[in-house]
Formats: C-alpha cells, sequence, structure tokens
C-alpha cells in the first residue's frame, strides 16, 4: 500500500469552510464525550488533543486546520498507551514517521437545512433522562458490551442530543447523536437495530429539521453507510483519515 504522504489539499472556498466547521462540530462532541468520561482536552487553533487516552472509538486528536504540525499534534497526545489514535480532517498528514498508520478513510458530508424526503415510521424523541440514555445506548451497541460508552453526564452538555426512534411497542429501533455548534448541527452514531441505516436518516432528518431548522447538517462516513447518507440528499465535501498508533 502506498503510504500518504503529507500533501497540500486545494479545496473550494464554500467547501474548505464546510470542512473546518464539520471537524470544528466533531471536535466538540469528541470533547463533550471526553469530559463525560472526566477526561480533560483542549482547543488549540490547529487541532483539538486530549492528553490522556480518549474512551474506545474517539480519537486522541482532531485537526482543525490542514496546515498542522504533525510532530506538535503528536506530541500532545499519549502515545505510550494502546490505541492513541488522530483524525486529520483533511487528509493531509504523514504520521507514519510518529509510529502511525491509517486505519481507515472516509468522506465528511454536507446537507442543506431541511426536511427529509421521506417520513419515518417509527415515533422519534429526544433520549434526555437515564434511563431512556441506556435504553438508546444498549440499541446503538447491539450486544457489544460497549453501552457504557455514552454516559448520564452526557445529558448535562447543552449541545448534544440522542435521538431516538421508538417502534410501536416502545423499543428503541434506531437513533442518532445530534450535537449542535455554532455553524452546523453534526450527526453522527447513526444505527438501526435491522442494520440497515436508511430505515434510521428519515427520522434522523426529521429530528434535527424540529431542533435546528435553520442549520446545515454535517457528519463524515464511509463505504456503505456513506453511499446510504448520499441516498438522504447528503453530498460528500472532502476527505478525512483515521491513523492509528501501533500495530
Amino acid at each position: 500500500m502506498t503510504t500518504p504522504k503529507q500533501t497540500t489539499v486545494k479545496w473550494t472556498t464554500v467547501k474548505h469552510l464546510l470542512v473546518r466547521a464539520a471537524a470544528r462540530n466533531n471536535a466538540e462532541w469528541c470533547a463533550a464525550v471526553s469530559r463525560s468520561h472526566g477526561l480533560t482536552s483542549e482547543f488549540g487553533q490547529h487541532a483539538w488533543t486530549a492528553p490522556a487516552r480518549t474512551p474506545l472509538y474517539y480519537p486522541d486528536a482532531v485537526t482543525l486546520l490542514p496546515d498542522t504540525d504533525p510532530a506538535a499534534l503528536t506530541g500532545r497526545i499519549d502515545t505510550a498507551a494502546t490505541g492513541a489514535s488522530v483524525k486529520d480532517s483533511f487528509a493531509c498528514l504523514d504520521l507514519t514517521g510518529a509510529g502511525f498508520h491509517v486505519l481507515f478513510e472516509a468522506q465528511w458530508i454536507h446537507r442543506p437545512a431541511g426536511a427529509p424526503a421521506i417520513a419515518s415510521d417509527l415515533v422519534w424523541d429526544v433520549a434526555d433522562a437515564p434511563d431512556t440514555l441506556r435504553a438508546w445506548a444498549l440499541a446503538w451497541d447491539r450486544g457489544e458490551g460497549n453501552a457504557g460508552l455514552f454516559r448520564p453526564e452526557l445529558l448535562a452538555d447543552p449541545g448534544t442530543f440522542m435521538l431516538a426512534g421508538r417502534s410501536a411497542d416502545g423499543r428503541v429501533v434506531a437513533g442518532a447523536v445530534a450535537s449542535r455548534s455554532d455553524e452546523v448541527v453534526g450527526v453522527s452514531n447513526v444505527f438501526a437495530v435491522d442494520g440497515d441505516p436508511d430505515s434510521a436518516w428519515p427520522g434522523v432528518l426529521g429530528g434535527v429539521h424540529h431542533l435546528f431548522p435553520t442549520l446545515p447538517v454535517v457528519g463524515y462516513e464511509h463505504g456503505d453507510d456513506l453511499a446510504s447518507a448520499v441516498r438522504h440528499g447528503f453530498e460528500p465535501i472532502g476527505p478525512l483519515r483515521i491513523w492509528l498508533h501501533g500495530g
């Protein structure tokens, strides 16, 4: 496999600004998850970083600008602990010299503000209490044993909304996280217990439109999940890479 190199990325102005907004929004969500686990983190001009290992599935750093210095970035996270990772928001860094390899690549996505084209056949609400958050997390986890990732402390974060889609018998069968920042609302952790994200997106987008009717929606996806997002009105706007240390 060809080793990714640090490159200068050319962006159109609109897409560049959207990617920067998406990266900042995602970093704020990562910071909220870290805070809920009692961990501190820091926003710098070029990146968000956490000095101690972050929760499962969450990076130790998210770049906010493409001209981030790799040595300075990796020096602000704990690469001695197993599983350190970096979200290279502009897919333009080369972290191989610091012992990282590319875990996967993805695309930032954007959808203008607006209601979904298809109505959901589920009942949607916000999981805003410890018991409803637990039900949401268990449905998201699907028996993998990681539902504790989403702690009740998240409920105190004013920009975080856990969207839950319920079947006729009241079970959570789909959901997502909506995280608001100044310019956009980010959507992540989209799930459906039947494994088909197409069954979740109409309700997720309906919930986001209800909560934030004027804000564009951003996030990132890859593979089949990216194809599903595109079917529901998203446009890929720029690449990102997840780098994993060691291995």
